[in-house]
């Protein structure tokens, strides 16, 4: 049994993805760190730093096969990190003559940080796909749905018409700005580590940030002003973007299982065979969909926190701090791949009961549209006179659990200003809408980018 569900063979395809746990495996890592070193050599190379022959046969050798996975292993138990064994059997694999240019001039954080970097950038590129996925799967329910018209709740209480189209835009609406909050993201955290043992790469003289420009520029990262191995804003700027698209997803979520309740019965998960269903209860369909999303989002952001301590890193080189994110990034990926994962076939195949909309927009005999009367109301008499008035008639239609409509037609006051056309008008859901199709057109304009 594994520790941690999502990571498990039974629990895990609900937590995660094959993809985003393959990216983080240690297969994964060590190719990395690999791939780190064959570019530092090629780099160097170019430079003159080391030999040509030498690079070609560290970049020739720097895969896993070539490896003694075991090794590195027992390396990573004994010194803490796995980068000098890694070295160590790297340089086994290329021979005498080119072994003693492995790991030239680099720290052991250096490549470390730096095969982190690509793995952030493989699993971002991950879930901007899936992100654009929803977005894509949102926009087209907003649009289906523009005139459904529903209740609006506030405190889990009916308050004022919607419609669905304008719920789902405004599910969509944060999805899109976290994709572009992930094209600003991008260029602060995908940048190359190279510093040697304290930053200032005294061991390749004047050869420093040359090479430093060459490793980046081979990787296809940024070069950064200054090391920043101690300074992790940018890892824990990653964790906060995961943070919030996680936060987005369990609000999606969240509504699901509200408008799914048996009372509600407004919409309901995709149908499934077996999907959701009760080992006793023969008639259940729970939306299992959504309770994982916000289980995985309240993973996510349980972690943070460790990402955040950890940028309290001491002196140039953190004894603890580091080491935390470990715990606590590569799960983030995980549990956030996983709740968009379970999100985009949610959105894609919702199903929606437009006729239990409309059924349960009736429920309060009327009184959800007292705004739109005491607005119509205070166009003859003032706000606040209106106010007074349809709040009395309101609380006397939910005592005598009379219609609104018939118990506003025997007041008098209000008969004076608004006769037949004008509560009928007052009292159609569809004529209260407001801005509701209006937002689901700007979502719609920004998600078409």
């Amino acid at each position: 049994m594994t520790v941690n569900p999502a990571d498990s063979a039974i629990f895990g395809g609900l937590y995660g993805t094959e993809e985003m746990r393959g990216v983080f495996a240690d297969t994964a890592l060590l190719q990395r760190m690999l791939d780190v070193e064959a570019t530092l050599a090629r780099a160097e190379a170019k430079l003159g730093v080391i030999p040509a022959a030498a690079a070609k046969a560290i970049a020739g050798a720097a895969r896993l096969d070539r490896i003694d996975f075991e090794a590195v292993a027992a390396g990573a138990r004994l010194a803490g990190y796995p980068a000098a064994a890694l070295a160590k059997s790297l340089g086994k694999a290329v021979g005498a003559d080119a072994a003693k240019f492995v790991h030239w001039g680099a720290t052991t954080q250096d490549i470390v940080d730096t095969a982190q970097v690509l793995q952030i950038r493989d699993g971002l590129a991950l879930i901007e796909r899936d992100l654009r996925a929803l977005v894509a799967a949102l926009a087209k329910q907003a649009d289906k749905h523009r005139n459904a018209v529903m209740a609006g709740r506030s405190f889990l209480q009916q308050a004022l018409p919607v419609t669905f189209g304008y719920k789902c835009a405004v599910w969509l609406a944060p999805f899109i700005d976290h994709i572009d909050r992930l094209k600003e993201l991008r260029p602060r955290v995908l940048k190359v580590q190279f510093g040697g043992a304290v930053g200032t790469l005294a061991s390749l003289g004047d050869k420093g940030r040359a090479v430093t420009l060459g490793l980046a520029e081979e990787l296809g990262l940024a070069a950064p002003d200054a090391p920043w191995h101690v300074a992790r804003d940018a890892i824990a700027e990653t964790g906060s973007f995961l943070g919030l698209v996680a936060g987005s997803l369990a609000k999606l979520a969240t509504d699901v299982i509200l408008l799914a309740e048996t009372e509600v019965g407004e919409v309901a998960e995709p149908a499934e065979a077996g999907r959701g269903g009760s080992s006793t209860m023969p008639q259940k369909r729970n939306p299992i969909a959504s309770t994982y999303i916000v289980a995985a989002a309240r993973g996510v952001h349980a972690l943070l926190p460790m990402l955040f301590t950890a940028m309290a890193q001491d002196q140039e080189r953190a004894s603890g701090a580091w080491q935390s994110e470990q715990l606590a990034l590569p799960q983030m990926f995980l549990l956030a791949a996983g709740a968009l994962a379970q999100a985009v076939p949610l959105a894609a195949g919702l199903e929606v009961d437009a006729k239990r909309m409309l059924a349960n927009l009736d429920l309060t005999e009327g009184l959800i549209l007292s705004e739109a009367v005491m607005m119509a109301l205070a166009e003859k008499i003032g706000r606040d006179a209106a106010h007074h008035q349809v709040t009395e008639v309101a609380a006397k239609a939910a005592k005598t659990r009379r219609r609104f409509a018939e118990v506003l037609k025997g007041v008098p006051e209000i008969r004076r200003h608004l006769d037949d056309a004008a509560l009928a008008r007052a009292l159609d859901p569809a004529h209260y809408l407001g801005e509701a199709g209006a937002v689901i057109d700007r979502v719609l304009a920004r998600a078409r980018r």
